[in-house]
């Protein structure tokens, strides 16, 4: 085992702990974890990352504490490494999975940053493994706070295999395109968030009704309260699946083309810039089978444009 120093709660560091102080030099780390850099020695207030997780700490005067245990036979498929579920507004869980390394500098670590790109958008990609394959495919999504909701027909292969099993969620927004003055620099403006772990089933009926709104507020704000609600049979149809948001990344870019000196500096070029994408609603389109004379709700006809502000 390797010595180390141990901290519980935030920083222990000769610190009273009952009737004994903390001795820096009396206690015994035993893990084979790594830890991000930023991280340090302070745990567990932070998240440890990598291939085993702390599995016990001890003191010369204190009995063994154990922590739950890896089984390192496990593939990193089917086991989330360790992170602790977040309680509200805050930095992300940086672990193994979620850490943004490929242009780290535009990595956002506030959940804030998650939130925002989750609400902003409307169709995610849900990618889960089916008969040894990955399949991606998109589908609607709601929040409830650090909770996503994910939803499908029963009958959905992919759902099914998706309940308990690992998997990854995607949004991306895609705000503008580079041009730049070389093709390899050519590029786009964006806002993405992914998010991974096991999808959890929901059963409790409480639980899904909120989900089902969430679901359809995001979609549709306004509809839950203004449409019938779902039936029992409908109910029995519809699967509904739980993804806690304690293991994501959000990355974006924004601004103009990273150009070469020497194409700066080459009058052969004609422009560079961004070509911004701007997504509005068109006008509503009335069912043909709808009663003559309803008039558009408020909810629809003053709906905000979607995909939120890119700035921020």
């Amino acid at each position: 085992p390797r010595r180390g120093v141990a901290q519980a709660g935030g920083h222990l560091h000769r610190e009273r702990l009952g009737r004994a102080a903390v001795d820096d030099e009396r206690w015994d780390l035993h893990a084979t974890s790594r830890w991000p850099a930023a991280i340090g020695v302070s745990w567990p207030s932070q998240d440890a990352t990598g291939a085993a997780t702390l599995v016990v700490v001890t003191t010369a005067d204190a009995p063994l504490r154990s922590a739950p245990a890896r089984d390192d036979t496990t593939s990193s498929a089917t086991a989330p490494p360790a992170a602790a579920p977040p309680t509200g507004p805050g930095p992300l869980s940086p672990t193994e999975r979620s850490t943004v390394r490929r242009g780290a500098r535009r990595a956002r670590p506030d959940r804030e940053a998650l939130h925002a790109v989750l609400d902003a958008g409307l169709v995610g990609h849900l990618g889960v493994v089916v008969d040894g394959a990955p399949r991606v495919l998109p589908t609607g999504y709601g929040r409830v706070g650090e909770v996503l909701y994910l939803h499908g027909s029963t009958g959905a292969r992919s759902l099914r295999e998706a309940a308990g099993a690992q998997v990854c969620f995607t949004v991306t927004l895609l705000d503008g395109v580079v041009y730049a003055r070389s093709a390899f620099h050519h590029s786009v403006d964006y806002r993405c968030a992914v998010v991974h772990g096991a999808a959890r089933v929901v059963e409790d009926d409480a639980e899904r009704e909120r989900a089902l709104e969430a679901l359809t507020e995001h979609l549709a704000p306004g509809s839950w309260s203004a449409t019938r609600r779902p039936t029992g049979k409908e109910l029995a149809a519809t699967a509904v699946l739980a993804l806690d948001l304690h293991e994501a990344a959000v990355k974006v870019r924004t601004g103009g083309p990273a150009d070469d000196e020497a194409d700066l500096a080459s009058d052969e070029h004609d422009w560079a810039g961004v070509l911004p994408l701007v997504t509005a609603w068109g006008a509503p389109v009335p069912a043909p089978d709808l009663r003559p004379g309803a008039a558009v709700p408020d909810r629809v006809r003053r709906r905000p444009a979607p995909g939120g502000d890119p700035r921020g």
